[in-house]
């Protein structure tokens, strides 16, 4: 029987996740945890290589019988960022990451070039946020001449893991629309943008061409042999983190909200249509399936939970039984969990800050908690902006790290009042890269099911998992929530710090 696997390539990990659809069995998930470079500049890198040797060691522990069932890969990976290559294929500089901070000081000047931030998105859709691959060229033409000089291709992350499978440079219209200068309504390279990040270089010839999301190419067969596969592996368009998400979770209709629970948190939602808000409170994203991908996005989600069980030394899952021995509202404490810089709200300056301690919520249970219910009410801040806009949902689906915990469920469902559902595979980025993969291999074989069809086809839900409002909770948490509004509103613009002017250099 044919298998399909997802590869997932974020920020912590390396994960390949190998499907069955005909007993619609995930039959093997193996991971690898990745390094992370940072520093107090707000600097987030890795080297590219740490994925590759994932990705072989990964395979590698897959049964040679299972590497010969594969016949389609679907690579899913974090979004934003940029792999720099040569005219030879290699990558030339170490990647920054979608939590890098470290170039927020260069969105401005590209938005002002166009003539400001409500005219890049009216151009493109969206505002250039730190972040934003469009924002690490022009720090990279400073810090790293040389690498800047050898440029012959700007990749994202999912599109050099797709080069290095196939010796093909392609990318498609979801995490392209993550760089900043993807027209989104039009579904085109924006020239203005891509002219206001370098007005000396042509810089869309350094980009790879956007392919419709039914296109497959062949393994490269160095890397079949390398990796124990057969010869006639595809492998598919793939997509960012989010997009395939979104298909792993179910999310291919309206009214569908889903929500991740990683190092980052994010909320999307499936739309026929561009939804751009003029504000920019929102990422007006494309789909990598044939739609649009509205997306908010925290930079610091599962980052606060696990920074405070660092603290404390908490052991695997220690914080459910803290949760159980504190009430909501933590006490009085009120975190606001920025230990990346924020997004949401733009805040690319911004650190963590803790309010309201006295003698009694100063334990590491309150902590926790108040970690905990800092980041979700960070993404209840995003949702509010979609609900405001006139978007409507009857549902939350989650997934990611934190979608593990019971208490994370249950608040979630308890501070947004919806239901919660949980896929009954938890990877859903990789399990959706792998369902993209199967469509891909089927619509190549003369299959006529759409996308969305496949995905509701295997997409299951965990009824264990689920969790649905408390009617005696609801309207605590929603006091709390207006409180955590409150500080933010006040200590808000103590963060709108503007960054140093950029400095140095590094060859």
């Amino acid at each position: 029987m044919s298998l399909y696997a997802g590869l997932d390539v974020g920020t912590q990990s390396v994960k390949l996740l190998a499907y069955d659809p005909a007993l619609g069995e995930v039959v093997a998930t193996v991971a690898r945890p990745m390094q992370l470079v940072s520093h107090d500049d707000g600097t987030r890198e890795q080297q590219a290589q740490w994925w590759i040797d994932g990705i072989i060691a990964c395979f590698a522990e897959l049964t040679a019988a299972q590497r010969g069932r594969i016949r389609a890969i679907g690579v899913s990976g974090q979004q934003h960022g940029f792999v720099p290559i040569n005219a030879r294929g290699e990558v030339i500089a170490p990647v920054k990451l979608w939590c890098d901070t470290s170039t927020a000081a260069d969105c401005e000047p590209i938005m002002a070039a166009v003539g400001g931030t409500a005219a890049c998105i009216a151009l493109a859709g969206n505002p250039i946020l730190a972040g934003y691959t469009a924002s690490k060229l022009p720090w990279t033409r400073r810090h790293r001449a040389q690498a800047y000089a050898e440029l012959d291709g700007i990749l994202l992350p999912h599109d050099y893991i797709n080069f290095w499978l196939t010796g093909q440079r392609y990318t498609e219209y979801g995490d392209a629309s993550g760089t900043g200068w993807l027209d989104v309504r039009q579904r085109r390279w924006s020239p203005e943008l891509l002219q206001a990040i370098d007005p000396q270089r042509d810089l869309a010839a350094l980009l790879s061409p956007l392919v419709p999301l039914e296109t497959t190419f062949p393994l490269a067969p160095r890397i079949a042999a390398l990796l124990g596969l057969p010869a006639d592996v595809q492998v598919s368009t793939g997509g960012g983190d989010n997009m395939m998400a979104a298909l792993g979770t179910g999310n291919v209709a309206a009214g569908r909200l889903t929500m991740s629970l990683g190092t980052s948190g994010t909320l999307f939602a499936y739309a026929d249509h561009p939804v751009v808000d003029d504000a920019g409170r929102w990422a007006a994203f494309c789909s990598s399936s044939g739609g649009w991908l509205p997306l908010i996005c925290t930079m610091n989600c599962t980052v606060a939970t696990e920074r405070m069980a660092t603290l404390f030394d908490l052991p695997r899952g220690g914080g459910e039984a803290l949760m159980a021995q504190t009430e909501p509202g933590a006490g009085g404490l009120v975190m606001l969990p920025y230990f990346n810089g924020e997004r949401t709200p733009d805040l690319p300056n911004a650190r963590a800050c803790l309010h309201g301690m006295d003698l009694h919520n100063t334990t590491p249970a309150h902590f926790y908690r108040a970690a905990m219910e800092g980041a979700t009410y960070s993404l209840r801040n995003g949702y509010d902006a979609f609900t405001s806009a006139g978007l409507s949902f009857d549902t939350v689906l989650l997934t990611g790290g934190g979608s593990n915990s019971a208490a994370w469920r249950q608040l979630i469902a308890d501070v947004f009042d919806l239901p919660v559902k949980v896929p009954t595979q938890a990877e859903g980025a990789a399990f959706g890269a792998a369902l993209q993969a199967l469509w891909a291999s089927q619509h190549g074989q003369g299959g006529s099911d759409s996308l969305a069809a496949t995905v509701d086809a295997h997409v299951r839900f965990d009824a264990a998992l689920s969790a649905t409002p408390d009617p005696h909770t609801v309207p605590r948490y929603a006091e709390h929530y207006r409180r955590f509004l409150h500080h933010l509103s006040e200590v808000g613009p103590l963060l709108r710090t503007d960054p140093s002017p950029p400095q140095g250099s590094e060859q």
